[in-house]
């Protein structure tokens, strides 16, 4: 170190009032990185961009930090005990020292980074709900900002179903027209409701989706809530921000193939005409007119529990394959004992429902999820015992990632709601107004 006095043997570190007194060569190489660099400078700008202020005279070096968190910090680096917080300190508080002073979370005990992880998971959750009012665009200038102020009403309109009265009313519109849809998709598979449409068709009619829809009342039903979705996801796409990042949304994704195949199905109705043709097009219009299904994943945009399912879903990707290669290594093991014990020690008495490990697969599925059909199941004394061990084994495998996912669920439900209580706050001020 060649700034300060020449003649000191020793620096005094100021933290917060606290006075520490640490000699030159324990200074080069001490374990905390901001003091470490203290070594190294050689002018006062140096200094500065290091400590809050230099004394020369005394050599003394202030910081205006927490003192007593630097007190544990520094018994830890010292090799007396281990790194957890400081009483009566916020989590987060003596998390920003000990990045400050060089250290990382890993450095923290395991029951102290617990903590320090579900306060960072809360204080995420009310940063989302800040990051939401901040994403709101200002008006550039007079005279852009009747236009903006109106996109930006609109937008907020279709988005977010709570953002004001017009959107909920919007929204139970639009959740209407779907569960309208699901009826209608439901009641045409039943045996009295195809019965009666066959009675007004042809025999060669039968097999294929009707060409006009508007014959029926069901098609006339499906033909209006085809339009509303139409309309609704058109002016969504128009009023969007960003029409890229509008199109790669897994929700619009979602809304486009409920859409597309009644537009498919009725092209293809129409190209084809009253031939035979039908006959080869009928299953694949069939195919399609089941895609309405898709209808259903609509609601998460209008209830925070889908939405929620969705988000942790996405987040749980990680803890989803892990419980997915679980099973699947179960699922190799037990399945080809189970094929030995059951069909290939003892071919005379051998169970012919375990005559191959695919076949052997399926029972073992249903038995680590606990369900058992009762369609299979082994007959020999070496065959149940496996079988009881592979149900305890399923039931601790499914059950270890679970916890995580737990976890994720509950941030992701308290961040949606967070972000629910705003708008209905903002709806509260429009409807008093």
């Amino acid at each position: 170190m060649t700034f300060g006095r020449g003649g000191a043997a020793s620096v005094v570190l100021n933290v917060g009032g606290a006075r520490y007194s640490l000699s030159r060569e324990l200074l080069k190489d001490f374990p905390l990185r901001r003091v470490s660099r203290l070594h190294g400078c050689r002018s006062e700008r140096d200094v500065l961009e290091v400590c809050d202020d230099y004394d020369r005279e005394r050599n003394e070096y202030f910081f205006d930090r927490h003192s007593e968190a630097f007190g544990f910090i520094l018994l830890y680096v010292r090799g007396h005990g281990k790194l957890r917080f400081a009483p009566r300190m916020c989590e987060l508080s003596f998390y920003n020292e000990m990045i400050y002073w060089g250290l990382e979370g890993a450095h923290l005990e395991y029951c102290c980074q617990r903590r320090l992880d579900d306060r960072m998971s809360d204080t995420h959750t009310f940063h989302a709900a800040d990051e939401l009012g901040r994403e709101q665009p200002r008006p550039a200038g007079p005279e852009a900002a009747p236009s903006r102020r109106w996109l930006e009403r609109m937008r907020r309109t279709f988005e977010e179903p709570t953002s004001s009265l017009a959107a909920q009313i919007l929204a139970s519109v639009s959740v209407v027209f779907v569960i309208v849809s699901m009826v209608v998709l439901c009641a045409s598979t039943l045996p009295d409701w195809r019965a009666a449409v066959a009675d007004n068709r042809s025999l060669d009619d039968r097999s294929r989706y009707s060409a006009s829809p508007g014959r029926e009342p069901s098609g006339i039903i499906e033909a209006i809530c085809i339009g509303w979705f139409t309309a609704e996801c058109i002016v969504r796409f128009i009023v969007s921000k960003n029409k890229c990042e509008f199109v790669k949304r897994p929700l619009n994704i979602i809304d486009l193939l409920a859409i597309t195949p009644y537009y498919i199905s009725v092209l293809m109705t129409v190209f084809t005409g009253e031939n035979s043709q039908l006959q080869r097009a009928g299953v694949t219009l069939r195919v399609l007119r089941m895609m309405r299904i898709f209808w259903v994943i609509k609601l998460a945009r209008h209830f925070i529990g889908l939405q929620t399912l969705g988000l942790t879903l996405k987040r749980c990707y990680r803890e989803m394959v892990m419980l997915l290669v679980f099973i699947c290594v179960a699922m190799a093991i037990f399945s080809a004992l189970s094929q030995l014990l059951e069909h290939g020690l003892d071919l005379e008495t051998s169970n012919k429902d375990f005559a191959s490990i695919p076949a052997a697969c399926w029972w073992v599925i249903i038995s680590m999820t606990t369900v058992g059909y009762g369609d299979m199941y082994p007959i020999t004394v070496p065959g149940r015992i496996l079988g009881g061990v592979c149900v305890v084994s399923g039931i601790v495998l499914l059950a270890l990632p679970i916890t995580f996912i737990y976890h994720s669920f509950v941030q992701c439900y308290h961040e949606l709601k967070f972000r629910s209580a705003r708008y209905s706050r903002s709806l509260s001020a429009e409807f008093l107004n």
